[in-house]
C-alpha cells in the first residue's frame, strides 16, 4: 500500500472510532434508580389511613415519571377519588372529574410499553383504547394480571404501605371513595402524614335548654313545579 493510502486509512480510523463509542455510549441502557433516590420515590398519603412510597421508573418510562412529577407538583392529585376499584385486580385513580373520563391540562403522553411486569404492587398509566392517551390517570396493581404487560405503560411499584392500598374502597364507582390526601416526591421533604380529620354530622335533635320549651317544627313545603 502506497503511504498516503496508510495515511488516509489511519486518519479515518481516527474519525470513526469516537462516532462507534458514541452510538455504543447512546445504546447503552440507563440503570435503575436506587430504592433510596428521593428524587424518584413518589409519596401518596391515602385517607384509608397511612403513606404509600413508589419507586418511579424514569429509565423505562421518562415521560410519565416526568408527567407524575409535575402534576405531583401542581398539587393535581391532592383530594383525587380512586374511582374504579375492582378487587383482585386494581385500584385506578389520578381523574379530577372523578369518573374515568377527565384527565390533565397537558396534553397526552405517547405510549412507553416496556418489560415491568404488572405484578403485586406495579404502578401503571391508565389510558383509553388508544395507545398513546396516557395523561394522568394511574393503577396500583393488588394481585398480578401478566396478560396486560407491553400494553399499559408501568412506570413504578410500592415500596412501603401496601396494606393501605389493600383497603381502598372498592366499586365502580365505590360508594364511599377512598382518596388521594396529598402527593408529593420525597425529596421535597414532604410533612408527615396526618390522617384527615374526623367528619362532622349534625345531631339528630337539638338539646332542649332548661326553662325552655320546644316549639314545634313546621311541616315541609313542598316546592311548586309550575314555570315561573
Amino acid at each position: 500500500m502506497r503511504p498516503f493510502a496508510i495515511l488516509a486509512a489511519l486518519v479515518a480510523a481516527f474519525v470513526t472510532l469516537p462516532a462507534i463509542a458514541q452510538t455504543t455510549a447512546a445504546a447503552a441502557p440507563v440503570a435503575p434508580p436506587a430504592i433510596t433516590d428521593k428524587s424518584n420515590i413518589w409519596v401518596l398519603d391515602l385517607s384509608t389511613g397511612g403513606r404509600v412510597e413508589i419507586l418511579l421508573r424514569p429509565d423505562v418510562a421518562p415521560k410519565m415519571v416526568e408527567r407524575v412529577k409535575t402534576l405531583t407538583r401542581q398539587h393535581f392529585y391532592d383530594g383525587l377519588v380512586f374511582h374504579r376499584v375492582i378487587d383482585g385486580f386494581m385500584a385506578q385513580g389520578g381523574d379530577p372529574r372523578g369518573d374515568g373520563t377527565g384527565g390533565s391540562q397537558l396534553p397526552d403522553l405517547p405510549a412507553e410499553f416496556n418489560s415491568l411486569p404488572h405484578v403485586r404492587g406495579a404502578v401503571a398509566a391508565a389510558r383509553s383504547e388508544k395507545e398513546d392517551s396516557a395523561n394522568s390517570q394511574f393503577y396500583i396493581v393488588f394481585q398480578p394480571r401478566f396478560q396486560l404487560d407491553r400494553k399499559y405503560t408501568v412506570f413504578g411499584r410500592v415500596l412501603t404501605g401496601m396494606p393501605y392500598v389493600d383497603a381502598i374502597e372498592r366499586g365502580e364507582p365505590p360508594a364511599n371513595p377512598s382518596r388521594v390526601l396529598h402527593a408529593y416526591i420525597a425529596s421535597d421533604n414532604p410533612p408527615a402524614y396526618a390522617p384527615p380529620p374526623p367528619a362532622i354530622t349534625a345531631p339528630a335533635t337539638l338539646p332542649t335548654l332548661p326553662g325552655t320549651t320546644p316549639k314545634k317544627a313546621k311541616p315541609p313545603v313542598r316546592a311548586s313545579t309550575r314555570p315561573r
